[in-house]
Order: structure tokens, then sequence, then C-alpha cells
């Protein structure tokens, strides 16, 4: 590989849930994943992020890690509930403090820190109250996103508003996946539209000339299983709930009048034009968060009931096809040129709009060896194959400025539990000792070349 340009950021990801642990600790509040991980049946192994790696404590040894890895940035999210732990309100000071100590640690090690706001963490006290589905909720999270700037804005200069909000309204609102675990149909547009609203918001509230702003989405590219018509509108129907009902609103000010048509949605979207310009403030950059394609079929005939929950509300019967790439764990087809495509089907619609890819990586049951060694040469070999797409993506001139890894260190895979690995580096849960993969060594010698 040749040399990437100066300045090129290279980092890792976590998210509080996911590593945090301490739960109940120092005022934090209760989130919709405490209840949803407490709720029998919802998690895979039965496991809860009460504990997880607990880098609440554990903080500085990870940063350390980070660090000896080579990587100069560290993308992690804030826990609303630990710093306003009702949803609104005054904020808690020990929830501050912790993300305070954590970026300042950051900096004794030469690693930027990056933070996200909102990485699924609703406080469930705002669920009790509607969640996603109303708009409060969007005012609540302007009021926590400024909060939380003006005490942390002289050691975080990144922001990121959101996470994927595509997962917080579909698999929180759609198909039931993910906390809060509720299956509406299509008002799970109505979470779409509060998302982008409170992101919006959010980002007037704590834009400075300090510091950079942007937002974290998982846009992928959605291919027809065939040239037929009705494979065409299939993938048209998937790309507009994935893609474009999140790029359109914050690119373009608009939302996607096929999608909110398929989903019966025009005219209750039609009451809020006016949040638009909110919706579409300039940023100062896209996250991307890249892990595969889809192809997608119409069904040869029905396959489930007119509203079975869904990630595709009025679309629910379009068929995932399997192309006969390899996966990973999760089952997900491992394409790097997606990531090339992803990112230029945003540079498209905004040509000088800085991208870094937010997240990258994948899971496998990695075993250690009798002499402590993780040798997780599949999780070595995605990497490769995407850091050379990376690499071309730079050398063909579209501006992405960095590059993060998911994740640092393996975590609680939301329904999955504990029962799927994604980190560099490997964690032992009964003991939370921390230990080097081959694939973190690799990057190592990657990044020091």
């Amino acid at each position: 590989m040749t040399n990437f340009p100066d300045g090129f950021v290279w980092g890792a990801a976590t998210a509080s849930y996911q590593v945090e642990g301490a739960v109940s600790e120092d005022g934090r509040g209760p989130s919709i994943w405490d209840t949803f991980a407490h709720t029998p049946g919802r998690i895979a192994d039965g496991e809860n992020g009460d504990v997880a790696d607990d880098h609440y404590h554990r903080y500085a040894e990870d940063i350390r890690l980070l660090a000896d890895l080579g990587l100069k940035a560290y993308r992690f999210s804030i826990a609303w509930p630990r710093v306003i732990p009702m949803g609104s309100g005054a904020a808690n000071p020990a929830g501050l403090d912790f993300y305070r100590r954590l970026a300042e640690t950051c900096l004794e090690n030469g690693v930027t820190p990056y933070a996200t706001l909102y990485h699924w963490d609703l406080p469930q006290s705002l669920e009790d109250a509607g969640g996603w589905l109303v708009r409060d909720t969007a005012e609540r999270f302007r009021d926590y996103a400024a909060i939380t700037h003006a005490a942390l804005s002289d050691v975080v200069k990144h922001w990121m508003t959101l996470n994927e909000p595509w997962c917080s309204a579909f698999l929180g609102y759609g198909n039931g996946e993910h906390a809060p675990g509720r299956t509406e149909g299509a008002d799970a547009l109505k979470a779409v539209h509060h998302l982008m609203l409170g992101h919006g918001l959010a980002l007037q509230a704590i834009r400075s000339p300090e510091t950079t702003v942007g937002i974290a989405l998982n846009p992928a590219p959605v291919h027809a299983a065939s040239d037929s018509e009705a494979d065409r509108d299939a993938a048209r129907r998937a790309d507009g709930l994935r893609n474009r009902m999140f790029l359109d609103p914050l690119l373009l000010g608009k939302y996607p009048a096929d999608v909110l048509e398929d989903t019966g949605m025009t005219e209750w979207f039609a009451q809020y034009e006016a949040d638009l310009p909110v919706i579409s403030s300039p940023l100062d950059f896209i996250g991307v968060n890249y892990y595969c394609p889809q192809t997608v079929a119409a069904p040869d005939g029905p396959i489930s009931a007119p509203g079975t929950p869904s990630t595709l509300p009025g679309s629910e019967n379009l068929v995932t096809v399997d192309t006969g790439l390899d996966k990973t764990q999760m089952g997900w087809p491992i394409e790097p040129g997606g990531l090339r495509d992803t990112l230029k089907m945003i540079n498209d619609l905004a040509p000088t709009l800085p991208l870094y890819v937010t997240e990258n990586g994948s899971a496998y049951p990695d075993e250690v060896t009798a002499d402590g060694r993780i040798e997780d040469t599949e999780r070595q070999q995605y990497l490769e194959q995407h850091l050379e797409v990376t690499r071309q993506v730079v050398e063909e001139g579209l501006p992405l400025k960095g590059y993060f890894a998911w994740s640092l260190i393996d975590n609680f895979e939301w329904s999955w539990g504990f029962s799927r690995r994604f980190g560099l580096i490997h964690v032992d849960y009964s003991t939370q000792e921390r230990k080097l993969k081959n694939s973190a060594l690799w990057l190592r010698d990657f990044l020091e070349a």
C-alpha cells in the first residue's frame, strides 16, 4: 500500500452501553437498553450490559492499548442517561466528569477524542413519554447536546450527533429487534423524522468555530437481483428506506416522495416541511458505518401478512438474495468494493463534504490458542481488503479524511449479547483481561509502515 496523506485520521470506535458497564453508578439513570436487555427473550444469550467491558473503570487501560497500536483517534459515545439521568432537566456532574476524564486521558496519550452524542441509549423516562415517535424527544436531545457540548468543548473538538438513525428507527420501532422493541409499522417513519430533527436541532445548538459536527449513518449499496421491473422496483424501495430517507433530508432538504407514498406517510410528513431547513443545516462531515451491501428481489408470491414487523414498512415482502459471497459470523456478505460505492453515493450528492469511515469491522468466533494467541486470520483479511479500498478511494480524490475500525474491544453486541466478537482486542469477560488479537498486531505494523 502507498502512504495515506498527512493528517489522515486512524482510529477505533466503541459505544457507551456496549462497553461501559457501571449502569447504576454515579447517578446514571436507566436507558431503553437496560430495560430491553433485562426483558426475557430479547438477547440471544440472555446477557446484558450491566458490566460489559467495565470500560467505565478501565478506560485508561483501553486508551493506552489504542495508542500503543498507533491509532491516533478514539470514537466513543456519551450515554445520555449518564449525563441527564431522566432525559431532561439538570445535568449530572459525575456523568460529565467521567467523559472529561476519558477525553483528557485520550489527549494525554496523543489520541484525539471524537464523541457521538447518541448511540441508541435513550433515557427510559423519555421512552415512557413516547420515545422517538414524539417531537418532544428531539427537543430534549437538543438540550442534552447543548449541555454536554458546553461542559466538554474545551477537550472534545469533534462531535457526531446520532449513530445510525436507521437502526434506531427501523430496528427499534419497526421490527423490534433492538430497544425499545416496538413494532409500529409505518409509524417507524415518525421516528426517522424526529431523529433527523433532533440531529438538526443539536447541530445548531453546538456548532462553533472551534468544533466540527457531523452524523454517523449506515448507508449501503442496494442492488436488484435481476433486471426485471419487479426486482428493480424492490431495489428502489429498499434503497429509499435504507439510504434516501436519511441522505435526502440531510443533503437535499427534502424527503423522498416515493418512500412517503409507498408507506402511506405523505400527509403526515407534509405537516412538518418547516423542519427541513433545520434538518439540512450544513454539516462539517458525514461518517459512514460500512459493513455490507444488500441484494433484493420481489417475491414470487406472498411470504408474510401485511403489517408483519419489518425494517421495510410498506414493503415487507421484499426478499434479500444470497449472492454467494463469503460472510462474517453475522451472516453479512463481504464486499469491500461496496465501501467505495457507498462513499461515492454520498459524494455525488455533496461533492465537497468531508467523509469519514466511522465504523468498519467483522465478527468471527475467535479462539485463544494454548499459548495465548488469537489467530483471527479472517478478520485480518477483512481489514486488509477494506483498507486497500480505502487507499484507492483516497487516491481517486474523494474527500475521505479518516478510518475508524469497529471495534476497539470485544463488547456487548446488542441483541446478540456477548456471542459476537468484533474487537481488535479480545476481552475475557470473566476476568476482564485484554489481549491483542493478531489482527490488531497486523494493524499496528501497517500503521508503523
